[in-house]
């Protein structure tokens, strides 16, 4: 009975986990966005409840920003009945996640908070130790009426004219001597104050003044952050803008997409340096997180859904396109077999085609006798239907039931109605990514996805994992014996 609670326990944390690596809530291929957001609130309110320890440690592992957000929701406003230690070593995980997380999302999550009623002291001390690392001015500008709605809810003090600026209503005669304030006061009425200003606020006061598009563009660009100049180059180039890109800054996944942006000629004439920040972009997460594997064969998807949904156009595209990148760099012998059959297309030139035949690329791959084989696929399979899994089971069952290879499904899409992703079957542990940045830590998972691993393996796992995070992210004690919520 202890066995079958244990693997209970095991499967509801790998499913989790899996969640938490490629959910965001958002429409996938064959999904619409309101039954992944109806599912994952299932999914986090039943984990938070039965294993909150490890809940908790969930925000080292390596998850995308949108799970992070979430789940430092459910600390926060559920802590009743906690001990001071538990407080503590929670405290410290929300406080190291706040700092990796980008304000905006940090803002929206605090206004949630503060939406759903929570006012007491750790919710206070939480806020106040993470407004103290802000640059204040800046934010009271950029996420005024997040900062303000925090600042009131949680009647938390503020320095300097700071206070005045949030909840100032005439702005007939007020003058600030903070240098921001007094330029989103005068950009009211002068459009030459727009430029003094962030991109975001900008851009508001823009279509006040009715300034042309391609004049604020070109005004604005110092202003703008490597994101938005990167969220921008759609419109850039309608305006007749050159907005560069760092592209020294750029994600493997990212990369893929601003490549696939860019008009054919462009892209071709780009071709090396594209080529170029693609290995630098994999170089720096092999820094973070070194991966050396031997010999390699992956059988990577390339069909029609790779080209995902309006909120991630050709997400999955990128993804797999990087992942290829990252095990060539990482293997001592590497091939890949795209489903197309199109080995030799440069990475910026693929586009999804034809139906997902992922058994007769397996048998490829497994013809070449590698250490480790990586599927890269939705798990949608059609052409024909069931028989990857068939492959894998015979693969176990007959040629290899000492398991001696090792084969991975890593998958870039989560299913509501599973509330999982869609596998291979039982014969392949399948791990769900959202980005490139996530292999690593979803070949490190697929152990415990496989069932060769204890419970207890998988909490030591998060246990090192969240140790690595604190010390990353600067732990400190952030808080002192609270009430309860």
């Amino acid at each position: 009975m202890l066995l079958h609670t244990e693997r209970i326990e095991r499967e509801d944390l790998v499913l989790f986990v899996n969640a938490c690596l490629a959910a965001t809530a958002q429409a996938e291929y064959y999904e619409d966005a309101r039954g992944q957001s109806l599912a994952l609130d299932f999914v986090h309110a039943y984990v938070a409840h039965h294993y909150r320890a490890l809940y908790a440690r969930t925000l080292a592992a390596g998850i995308n920003h949108h799970a992070q957000g979430r789940i430092v929701f459910e600390l926060l406003t559920a802590s009743r009945d906690l001990s001071p230690a538990q407080r503590r070593d929670e405290g410290a995980l929300v406080a190291a996640a706040l700092r990796a997380l980008p304000p905006q999302r940090v803002y929206r999550l605090f206004e949630a908070i503060c939406a759903r009623g929570v006012s007491n002291r750790r919710l206070r001390a939480v806020a106040s130790q993470w407004l103290a690392t802000r640059d204040l001015a800046f934010d009271a500008v950029k996420y005024r009426r997040a900062l303000r709605t925090l600042v009131a809810h949680l009647h938390l003090r503020t320095p300097g004219e700071t206070g005045a600026f949030l909840f100032a209503r005439d702005l007939r005669g007020v003058r600030f001597t903070t240098p921001l304030f007094d330029a989103w006061r005068r950009a009211h009425y002068a459009a030459e104050a727009v430029y003094e200003l962030p991109y975001s606020i900008a851009e508001g006061f823009a279509r006040k003044h009715r300034i042309p598009r391609e004049r604020f563009l070109e005004g604005i660009a110092p202003r703008m952050t490597a994101r938005e100049r990167y969220r921008l180059q759609g419109a850039a180039t309608r305006a007749h803008v050159d907005l560069a890109v760092d592209l020294a800054a750029v994600d493997p996944t990212r990369l893929a997409l601003y490549a696939w942006s860019l008009a054919r000629t462009e892209r071709e004439t780009r071709a090396a340096e594209l080529d170029d920040a693609m290995t630098r972009a994999i170089a720096r997460i092999r820094t973070r997180s070194p991966l050396a594997l031997g010999r390699v064969s992956a059988v990577l998807d390339d069909s029609h859904s790779a080209r995902g949904t309006r909120e991630k156009h050709l997400r999955p595209l990128a993804v797999t396109v990087g992942v290829d990148a990252l095990l060539r760099a990482s293997a001592s012998h590497y091939r890949a077999h795209w489903l197309s059959g199109d080995e030799r297309t440069p990475w910026m030139a693929r586009r999804p085609r034809g139906a997902t035949g992922v058994a007769a690329r397996l048998l490829d791959a497994l013809e070449e006798g590698p250490e480790l084989v990586v599927i890269v696929s939705d798990g949608y399979e059609n052409d024909p239907p069931g028989a990857c899994s068939e492959v894998l089971r015979v693969l176990r069952d007959r040629i290899d039931p000492q398991r001696r290879m090792g084969v991975v499904h890593l998958n870039p899409v989560f299913e509501a109605a599973t509330l999982g992703a869609p596998s291979f079957g039982p014969h392949a542990p399948m791990v769900c990514v959202r980005d490139v940045d996530d292999v690593p830590t979803a070949l490190g998972f697929a152990r415990f996805a496989d069932g060769r691993a204890s419970l207890d393996e998988l909490r030591a796992y998060l246990d090192t994992r969240a140790a690595e995070f604190l010390a990353a992210h600067g732990s400190t004690d952030s808080e002192p014996p609270t009430e309860a919520s």
